[in-house]
């Protein structure tokens, strides 16, 4: 998502809704605004999601939308910004130059790695 544009917050919180059992709803929001706290105050390409479809995973592909993406990014000269929720996966953002900034773990949940890669 390139500078200024946001993710639709009323869909997000009625997927909570529907999705999320009760008890771990509290856990799950806590989650996302220490996401959000963490997202970089300076202008930014934000990432929220990339992904391979699994039968497909282990073949590159990962790397070749990365590549794509970040060309687009490194011609507008702004830093690009995203969080792992995969420790897997950040041996291949650190690759494409980002830099786990924080990591971000409430109650149960697994561990988000915030990441940021400068402008180029």
């Amino acid at each position: 998502m390139p500078p200024g544009v946001e993710a639709d917050e009323q869909e997000l919180n009625q997927a909570i809704e529907k999705l999320v059992p009760s008890t771990r709803k509290d856990e799950v929001l806590a989650v996302f605004e220490a996401m959000d706290q963490s997202h970089p105050h300076e202008e930014c390409w934000y990432l929220p999601l990339i992904g391979v479809d699994p039968a497909y995973q282990g073949n590159g592909l990962g790397s070749v939308l990365m590549k794509h993406v970040l060309n687009i990014i490194d011609q507008k000269g702004l830093p690009a910004y995203l969080e792992s929720s995969n420790p897997q996966n950040i041996s291949l953002y650190e690759r494409h130059g980002f830099e786990v900034i924080d990591r971000i773990q409430i109650g149960s949940s697994p561990p988000v790695h915030p990441m940021l890669r400068p402008a180029r």
